[in-house]
Order: structure tokens, then C-alpha cells, then sequence
């Protein structure tokens, strides 16, 4: 059994990322780590837990641990890692935005590999330190690397994306607040979202001559988790011959499939699925992405690069099933 250590056990990723390492065969907690709840048993904060642990938050670090997840803001990783020492042995699996683009990668002796399975998953699986992907990231991104891969893409993408309320974290706000958020949507960040350094980053990394513009319009969603992407772009072949190059892509995927059916977002909330549509109007070629931004998209990823890192079954520990109704 591996020793796995938490960073920031608060948060709604370190909970579900809990959930799923006390479900897994080859893990076993040795602490999670929070300033704010040491002492406080875990499932008094994850109340889901109640009767699966007995769990307590430590004020104190194991620097031996096998493997490390740091779920912490963005900006705090980089400095809790210059803060703290581990052993030379201790793998790394960040879930920040600190070392996800290639100009911020290293820190001191540690270079961070982008850890989207469905992109590098042989790097991933030689690494010591994985830069975890973000949730808008991944679903865009899974939704436009097959085209990048063919060096189809020649024009302008746009996309529209629409995430639950847990994408913004645990932290209140105005647009936080039920009374705010119920029966409401609107945008934020408009075209500047963070995440569209490392969609861009990874597009180039298959497509070095692309040089169009991804336009993102990032959406708040009345509901608590998930991610329900569409983008298009110009696409001069048929629909067949595009989902021949998404399911050749995909062929060997454990977790993105090729829906020939119109998808839904509660489809894959609590899996760690990406579900993918294909539609073609005219010389425009629709791709429609959905992912739980807090599995796919934050913890369950993590456990699954954790398992591509230690030569576990890519699925240990992740065969999970939506709540459909």
C-alpha cells in the first residue's frame, strides 16, 4: 500500500479526493494536512464521509509519504513547496495552476510533467511531479486535440462553457450564494480565462503551425458540478471522416468516449468520464464536451495519473457511476 499525504484537506477536491483514496486498493491515507481544521475529524467538514473514516486533519507533515496532493488556491502551492521539504522519493501531484504552462514548469529540482492522460500519458508515467490539468482545461481540450492531432485545425474556435457552482470553491462570494446563483447564469472572464494558456499550450504541442484564436466565453451554471462545453470551428469533412479521427484519438482512452448520441450533463457528474458529441452544420463541425469538473476535472484525474505514475490499472479506484436521476 502506498502512503499518500494531503495538502489543503478542506476544499471540495481534497473531499473528493478522499472519497476516492479510502476506495482504493493500493492507497492508504497518512494524512491530510489543514491549518484551519487540525484536530476536527475529517467528515465534520466532508460530511459524506460519515461512517467511511474516522479520519482526524493533522496540523502536522509526513515529509516520507509516498505521494503527495496538493489541494491548494492557486499561487500556494509554489510557495508551500519552497516552504517545506520532502523526501527525494516522495512523488508530487499538484492540483494548482502553479506549474501547469511550460515558462512555469520548474521549481528548483522539480520539473513538472502537464498531467492530461489523453495527451502524454507515457510522460506521465515516468514522472516524479504532475501538474494536474484545470477542469474548463480539460474539457476543452479533450474536445479539440483529435483535430489538433489530424492538423485539421485552420480557423478561429469558439467556445461556450458552462460550470457548476463547486468550480468556484469552497471561498463565498456574490456569485457563491444560493439566492444568487438559483435560477440565474451569466459570464465571467470573458476571452482571458486562465485556462487558456495551457488549451493553447497543448493544441501547439500537436499542431505547431496552429496560430488561429481560441474564443472563450466562460459560463456560471445554476447547478453544483459539472462542465458542458460546445466549440466549433470551419471543417471542410464529413461528419464520418471527423469521428473516424476522434475515435482513432481516443481508441485506447480509459475515460473519453465517443457519443454517436446527442450528450447531457448527467451523463457523467460523479464519474470520471469525458462524454464527446459530433455534430456538422455546413462547413462547421460542432464538438460538445462534458466532464464533472471536480473528477474528471480536478481529483479523479489526479487518482488517475497517480495510478499511470505507480503502474496501477489506469482505472483503479475510479469505477464510479452518475446519479442519474
Amino acid at each position: 500500500m502506498i502512503q499518500v499525504g494531503i495538502i489543503g484537506g478542506a476544499g471540495y477536491t481534497a473531499g473528493e479526493l478522499i472519497r476516492l483514496l479510502l476506495n482504493h486498493s493500493e492507497t492508504e491515507i497518512n494524512f491530510v494536512f489543514s491549518t484551519s481544521n487540525a484536530g476536527n475529524k475529517v467528515s465534520k467538514v466532508h460530511q459524506d464521509l460519515v461512517g467511511s473514516t474516522d479520519l482526524v486533519f493533522s496540523g502536522e507533515i509526513n515529509p516520507d509519504v509516498d505521494v503527495l496532493f496538493l489541494c491548494l488556491g492557486h499561487g500556494n502551492s509554489k510557495a508551500f513547496l519552497e516552504a517545506n521539504t520532502y523526501s527525494n522519493s516522495t512523488k508530487i501531484i499538484d492540483l494548482s495552476n502553479d506549474f501547469r504552462l511550460e515558462v512555469h514548469k520548474k521549481l528548483e529540482d522539480k520539473t513538472f510533467v502537464y498531467g492530461l492522460p489523453e495527451l502524454q500519458k507515457e510522460a506521465i508515467k515516468k514522472a516524479k511531479y504532475i501538474a494536474n490539468p484545470g477542469c474548463f482545461a480539460t474539457a476543452i481540450q479533450l474536445a479539440l486535440l483529435p483535430l489538433a492531432q489530424a492538423k485539421l485545425i485552420d480557423d478561429d474556435i469558439h467556445v461556450n462553457a458552462v460550470t457548476g457552482s463547486t468550480g468556484a470553491g469552497t471561498s463565498l462570494s456574490e456569485t457563491t450564494h444560493f439566492t444568487w446563483r438559483d435560477n440565474n447564469i451569466s459570464y465571467y472572464k470573458p476571452f482571458t480565462h486562465q485556462h487558456l494558456g495551457e488549451i493553447n499550450q497543448s493544441v501547439k504541442q500537436l499542431q505547431s503551425d496552429f496560430n488561429s484564436e481560441i474564443i472563450f466565453m466562460p459560463n456560471r451554471g445554476n447547478f453544483s458540478r459539472g462542465i458542458f462545453v460546445t466549440a466549433y470551428t470551419k471543417f471542410e469533412g464529413s461528419l464520418e471522416e471527423a469521428k473516424v479521427v476522434y475515435q482513432e484519438y481516443y481508441n485506447d482512452a480509459a475515460f473519453t468516449f465517443i457519443s454517436d448520441e446527442d450528450i447531457h450533463l448527467k451523463q457523467v457528474v460523479n464519474t470520471n468520464k469525458c462524454l464527446i458529441h459530433l455534430h456538422k452544420h455546413n462547413n462547421k463541425l460542432l464538438i460538445t464536451s462534458i466532464i464533472d469538473n471536480l473528477l474528471k476535472g480536478a481529483s479523479g484525474q489526479a487518482i488517475q495519473n497517480l495510478n499511470l505514475m505507480f503502474d496501477f490499472p489506469e482505472t483503479e479506484g475510479l469505477q464510479l457511476k452518475a446519479n442519474f436521476f
